[in-house]
């Protein structure tokens, strides 16, 4: 991994010398400069971890040039030197967003120190933030919807491959999951105190994605003003997922190959190897197999990150999830919107289970975020939902198939809303409470299997 960026700005170019050996000496990369001017166009320039500034400065005091210096870069760390009479000037420096200050003569130990702590204390509130995030998230994976076998064997999968290092290859069509998956599997490895980095790689112009992946030194191309570290130092020991890789041009797999292969790459420009350690985990909605027959996705790349498939199954191949995903999103979404619906219609709810969701889960969203926006009552009727897409015939199953499938479906929204209280899904359950325990014995549902 390349070395953390200093840059020391003070007029006294003997006390720059200085700094510069000793921080060398500490392995750091360092940038001394005599005014403030340049200063801002360093910045502007190049990414720098860290910033050690002299309170008097020759046209501009240390507090004006940290602001400065925080409107184009508001993360980066500043230290402020200042002469023993300006302590209170420090302390005010301090409260407008210095980590510390070190009053001349210093020892080289305590700024040393000083450094070492500013670079812990960046990442310990980068890492709050991320745990912030990730704790949302984190909600939504221990509810991933997956009462359907299919499903079920797919977490199956994900807890036992989590915590290998392998390269996981997931397929499915648009709007299956294909990155939640991903996420719960960063969450479950050993690596889910570290970074998650997530790119759609058919979002991106071919000219961008690779600096936007592997970064660029200053001058590397019209527009490259300054360096960038890309996306798999940011990911180096966490995960990075690369969705719809079926979609990334052939000169980028090539690089991609070599990560794979060494753990290593060369920044756009650079004549440096940069070294990482990253979990990788693809995605696609297309069939690469094919995409390798017609020349357009590498064979030894295609072999490279298909260690460990996963499939999604298409929504209209696990209908009986679909009542569990509407309660959720129902709940979801009415918090959000402040509108109180209570559930669907049972000719809604079958419109629900019928119809085959070309956009999966996605799209199921989307619709009950309409329905619940436009709805002007308690529970949504079938001409709300789905408006516009009534089922063609031939999505129709016979009719005794597709009067079971409902029935099943909707014994399963009851114990799941009742977490596997019977007497209240069947009171739920109306006018066709006397049918609903002979239903439960003749689908062979446990109403244990809902009670957590």
């Amino acid at each position: 991994m390349a070395s953390e960026k200093i840059l020391v700005v003070d007029d006294d170019s003997n006390l720059l010398e200085l700094i510069k050996m000793r921080l060398e000496s500490a392995g750091y990369e360092v940038t001394t400069l005599l005014n403030e001017h340049d200063a801002v166009e360093a910045v502007r320039k190049e990414a720098f971890d860290l910033s050690i500034i002299d309170l008097r400065l020759t046209k501009m005091d240390g507090i004006s040039l940290m602001k400065e210096l925080h409107s184009i870069t508001p993360d980066m760390p500043v230290i402020i030197l200042t002469a023993h009479g300006s302590i209170e000037s420090a302390v005010e420096a301090m409260e407008k967003g210095a980590f510390n200050y070190l009053t001349k003569p210093f020892n080289p130990k305590e700024l040393l120190f000083q450094i070492k702590r500013a670079f812990e204390n960046r990442k310990l509130t980068s890492e709050i933030k991320r745990l912030e995030d990730l704790l949302k998230e984190k909600y939504d994976f221990a509810n991933i919807i997956a009462r359907s076998k299919k499903m079920q064997d797919i977490l199956e999968q994900v807890s036992l491959i989590a915590k290998t290092d392998s390269t996981v290859y997931i397929h499915g069509e648009s709007g299956t999951g294909k990155e939640l998956i991903a996420k719960a599997i960063h969450l479950a490895s050993n690596r889910k105190n570290k970074p998650f980095i997530a790119i759609n790689c058919a979002a991106i112009p071919e000219s961008l994605l690779e600096s936007e992946l592997f970064g660029h030194e200053k001058g590397a191309f019209t527009g490259a003003i300054r360096n960038s570290r890309g996306l798999f130092v940011n990911a180096h020991e966490g995960t990075i997922f690369l969705d719809e890789i079926g979609d990334m041009p052939l000169s980028i797999q090539a690089k991609l190959l070599r990560v794979l292969q060494d753990r290593e790459f060369y920044p756009l420009g650079s004549k440096k190897p940069v070294k990482v350690d990253v979990r990788v985990i693809v995605a696609t909605n297309k069939d690469l197999e094919e995409e390798v027959k017609n020349g357009s996705f590498r064979e030894d790349l295609f072999y490279r990150i298909h260690v460990i498939p996963i499939h999604l199954p298409p929504l209209r191949e696990r209908k009986e999830d679909i009542p569990l995903l509407v309660e959720h999103f129902l709940q979801e979404i009415t918090q959000t919107m402040k509108k109180d619906v209570k559930g669907f219609t049972t000719e809604a709810m079958h419109k629900l289970i019928m119809y085959d969701w070309p956009g999966n889960v996605r799209e199921l969203r989307n619709a009950i975020e309409y329905a619940v926006a436009i709805t002007k009552h308690d529970y949504i009727s079938e001409d709300i939902i789905l408006p516009g897409k009534d089922l063609p015939v031939e999505s129709f199953k016979p009719l005794k198939e597709a009067k079971e499938d409902f029935e099943r479906s909707y014994l399963i929204k009851l114990l799941a809303h009742t977490k596997g209280n019977v007497s209240r899904a069947a009171e739920l359950a109306g006018k066709y409470r006397a049918d609903f325990y002979s239903l439960l014995k003749k689908y062979n549902i446990n109403p244990a299997d809902f009670k957590n």
